[in-house]
């Protein structure tokens, strides 16, 4: 009975809101513990069109089944049961198949479509929308930690208190400031163009056609090009949409505020489409043109971290691990450590924190730093950047042997079930097929 209350009463302060913090907070429930959410956005993004497009991995899509209601899960998504890599001859207008892999196994889902379904499945108290991190200080026992916000429709400064501080505040965490000030993201070399062409009101135009007989798999597919400038990628949402990305080499963009990610100036856009013009496609290049908002997002990522806690403050998501997006990992990792960090805390109960953070690092640590690394290597690949051990990789003449490198199911771990989460997952992948 003493060691139910103590689990009971148990409490976890999550700073920030986005994907990592919601499912860190789902999982911390489940576990048996009080959560409270701190995020500084005034209201939840209510299906925008904040963000973009993500792939989600069968364990992902296990665990947020869990979390959510399992039905919604598959109409808000779309199946990329294929991965296809093609070689994109800018100045002939043609492709070339480099590799394809038709047992890819992803879903393609919108952020914002995620990011309400996982919040519209918490009791709506749990997030507190408004409340920008100021500070923390842990208490000199090394027991609670507690955390002041400014509540930004009133200036108000609260103090919340609370056994366990989580930080899922992103790249630029300020909280993995106070423990590593001298960590720095590291530039990749190249930004992402990316955006979302809705064609919902359209999807009979000459664009749209032209598109679906250049890509024929879309709605089911992950479509790689391998150009002179760079590497395109192009997948279907639901709600007749398109998500496109492309990473064009480039010297570190000067973004304004604390933010990897910036809207641009009209010329800006402009030089983009004429650029986009020399190498890619020119059915993707109008989807480009036709999509409304395009962004630039600098790509970054760090050195792997040799800890991921320090007392009762641990560190997930992004803030854990900032990662380049060329694993397909960013979001997959931030849920996998939100379950695992659950299944640890339920497993020694809060009366045992520092063991429970300690297994927490130990199975989450050595994977998230071999991913970074190999995230790493697979955007230089692609970017045709330098790395020390291999020549740049020659879209124009490699074979299909050649390509395989580019393949996502390559990376370390690729669909691994943490033990600790094999009841959760029936212990197989096979089980995890949707």
């Amino acid at each position: 009975m003493e060691k139910e209350e103590a689990r009971r009463k148990a409490k976890a302060v999550v700073v920030g809101g986005s994907i990592a913090g919601i499912s860190c907070a789902h999982a911390l429930i489940a576990a048996g513990w009080d959560v409270v959410v701190l995020e500084k956005t005034l209201s939840p993004p209510n299906g925008c069109a904040t963000g973009a497009g993500l792939g989600l991995d069968m364990v992902s899509m296990k665990l947020i089944k869990k979390w959510t209601q399992p039905q919604l899960l598959q109409l808000l998504s779309l199946p990329m049961n294929i991965e296809h890599e093609q070689a994109t001859d800018g100045d002939e207008k043609i492709t070339r198949t480099l590799s394809r892999d038709e047992h890819f196994n992803f879903r393609a889902m919108h952020w914002a479509d995620l990011h309400s379904l996982l919040y519209s499945s918490l009791q709506q108290d749990i997030v507190l929308w408004g409340h920008s991190f100021l500070s923390f200080c842990i208490s000199d026992d090394k027991t609670s930690a507690k955390v002041q916000a400014k509540v930004l429709q009133t200036n108000e400064t609260v103090e919340i208190v609370g056994d366990l501080l989580v930080a899922a505040d992103g790249c630029l965490s300020s909280i993995r400031e106070t423990f590593l000030p001298d960590l720095k993201l590291r530039y990749s070399g190249y930004n992402a163009w990316r955006g979302v062409l809705d064609y919902s009101n359209n999807e009979n135009s000459e664009t749209v056609i032209a598109l679906k007989k250049a890509y024929p798999d879309l709605g089911n597919c992950n479509y790689f090009d391998i150009g002179s400038e760079g590497h395109a990628i192009l997948y279907e949402l639901i709600n007749q949409r398109v998500n496109w990305i492309w990473y064009h080499n480039q010297p570190e963009p000067k973004f304004k505020g604390n933010s990897v990610t910036a809207k641009v100036s009209g010329d800006m856009i402009e030089d983009m489409y004429e650029a986009a013009e020399k190498v890619w496609m020119p059915e993707l290049v109008k989807v480009m043109r036709e999509t409304k908002e395009p962004f630039l997002n600098a790509i970054y990522d760090a050195e792997p971290l040799d800890q991921l806690y320090w007392d009762n403050v641990v560190l997930i998501g992004d803030a854990a691990h900032p990662i380049s997006p060329h694993g397909g990992r960013s979001t997959n990792m931030s849920i996998l450590d939100a379950a695992v960090l659950g299944k640890c805390l339920e497993k020694w109960g809060p009366e045992n924190l520092s063991s429970a953070l300690d297994e927490y690092q130990s199975i989450r640590l050595v994977v998230a730093s071999e991913q970074v690394l190999f995230s790493r290597r697979m955007g230089r690949i692609k970017q045709r950047l330098p790395l020390p051990d291999r020549d740049l990789f020659d879209h124009a003449a490699a074979s299909r042997e050649e390509s395989q490198v580019l393949h996502l199911r390559n990376i370390p771990y690729f669909n691994h079930i943490p033990p600790i989460l094999a009841p959760d997952c029936n212990s197989s992948l096979q089980s995890c097929i949707l």
